[in-house]
């Protein structure tokens, strides 16, 4: 292996976040019963003809516009001549020669440094449908998917590793999600990818041949079928054998790829304009409103929690996990300005009963809860015990924090004297870690916060306890 090095492209297909199909007005909402969401255009009836999808050309340049490619201001619409039982027209409406988008980068951190990864190209297509297996014992054809809009970003062959292709990915997943493109749905399929994978003589530039690793749906399962196929083509050659141009299948549970077909060149799909749709064009005006609306993108975000907020780099990854993250953040940041306490209660106490789908997002609690409950244990109102018993009663509520902790007799206990008879109580309970303490042990200390904390029901201020034990200790 260290005589070779692997050179991989990725072809990336994201599922357009639109309500209707990219040519026809058929729903593209997932799970519905089989050919439910279909029409004379999606099944590719005769005299039907397609119209194009506004919203997808759209989000088609935004996207573009977020990996900084250029924007074509008219592009073709091409047919894709391929048969196959889930593509009802006899062929696929694509763009292959003027692609909507083109050039643009993606920058990846991986182990040996950030690698610049080009984008040669991003173009609009429709989804074909999907074949059900072992029905009965037959194969049957969905076409619900047939026409949904996708935006297919192709790569230049610019990554070396699995690792560094799955990293590709993350990121750019994350970059559409962020943006409102696609759901980064991959157990839907709303964003797949294709693997270009070749090997060759560590140190040469020409490319050796390539296979393609179709449709994986999971980042590691993507990592992993890289490393397989590269070993494979590496074995193969030292063999004296010669790799085929052709497209594998991986089994993550064998952990092998297999041969699928033959791979086409792209003139054996016998490209043509489609007579029935004029060059796409895009208007200036929704160019510049775009290129002006633009979302911050993600990695840009977490830097800047870091810098300008003291976050650390693990709490804003965290943060920044899924695009309602930030906006909760944001939102409770405008009624608890402590960012670092806010965000370290968001991710400790929020996320853990969050539910995170796609796009969408469900939170025990709301923003102003959150905000509100901090500034109840900031005030020294609340105790952080008491704080966490709240965020539990407040789950699923519209309740504010400061009427449920008066409701039920939360407050924070300041008064010296009560605290001072509750700590005297704890060492004479203790006497035995008391005299441990005086020789030496001074980490009993939170011992005995924690005995006075329970004494009093986490109503106690820690902060009064831990003082006025070190007085007692130390006076004795």
């Amino acid at each position: 292996m260290t005589t070779y090095e692997t050179v991989i492209g990725l072809e990336v297909h994201a599922q357009l976040l639109t309500r209707s199909k990219l040519f026809c007005g058929c729903s593209t909402a997932f799970g519905a019963p089989p050919n439910a969401h279909v029409c004379p255009t999606c099944l590719g009836l005769p005299g039907s003809l397609p119209v194009t999808n506004g919203e997808a050309v759209r989000l088609a340049v935004r996207a573009g516009l977020l990996l900084g490619a250029t924007i074509r201001q008219a592009s073709i619409f091409a047919r894709k001549q391929y048969f196959y039982p889930d593509l009802p027209k006899g062929y696929q409406i694509s763009q292959f020669e003027e692609p909507i988008a083109e050039g643009g980068h993606l920058d990846v951190p991986g182990a040996s440094g950030v690698t610049r990864v080009r984008i040669r190209r991003a173009h609009l297509e429709e989804d074909a449908g999907k074949n059900v297996h072992g029905v009965g014992g037959d194969s049957l054809v969905d076409l619900n998917r047939a026409g949904t809009p996708l935006l297919e970003i192709v790569s230049e062959p610019d990554l070396r590793s699995g690792e560094d292709a799955a990293e590709y990915l993350r990121l750019l997943r994350e970059l559409l999600m962020f943006a409102g493109v696609n759901d980064g749905n991959l157990e839907e399929g709303s964003f797949r990818c294709d693997a270009n994978v070749s090997v060759r003589p560590r140190g040469t530039a020409e490319l050796g041949t390539r296979t393609e690793l179709k449709n994986i749906n999971s980042f590691r399962f993507v990592a992993r079928a890289i490393e397989v196929e590269s070993a494979r083509q590496v074995k193969l050659l030292e063999a004296g054998g010669r790799v085929l141009q052709e497209t594998r299948s991986y089994d993550p549970g064998t952990e092998t790829t297999a041969t699928l077909r033959s791979k086409e060149e792209a003139h054996d799909y016998r490209y043509f304009p489609d007579p029935d749709l004029p060059p796409l064009v895009v208007p200036p005006a929704l160019l510049a409103a775009e290129r002006d609306g633009l979302p911050e993108p993600p990695a840009e975000l977490r830097r800047r929690l870091v810098a300008e907020q003291g976050l650390t780099q693990e709490t804003a990854e965290t943060l920044t996990q899924h695009p309602a993250v930030p906006a909760f953040f944001r939102e409770a940041l405008a009624v608890f300005p402590d960012a670092v306490k806010l965000a370290n209660w968001i991710v400790n106490e929020v996320l853990r009963d969050a539910e995170l789908r796609g796009t969408a997002a469900r939170f025990p609690v709301t923003p102003t809860q959150v905000g509100e409950l901090l500034a109840l244990v900031e005030g020294g109102e609340i105790s952080g015990k008491q704080a966490k018993e709240l965020g539990k009663l407040l789950a699923g509520t519209s309740r504010r924090p400061a009427e449920l902790a008066a409701e039920r007799g939360m407050r924070r206990v300041s008064d010296e004297g009560a605290l001072l008879a509750a700590c005297e109580a704890v060492l004479a309970a203790n006497a035995r870690q008391v005299g441990e303490y005086r020789s030496g042990k001074q980490g009993l200390l939170g011992y005995f916060v924690g005995q006075v904390m329970k004494a009093t029901r986490g109503q106690g201020d820690p902060k009064l306890v831990s003082e006025l034990l070190v007085r007692l200790l130390g006076g004795a």
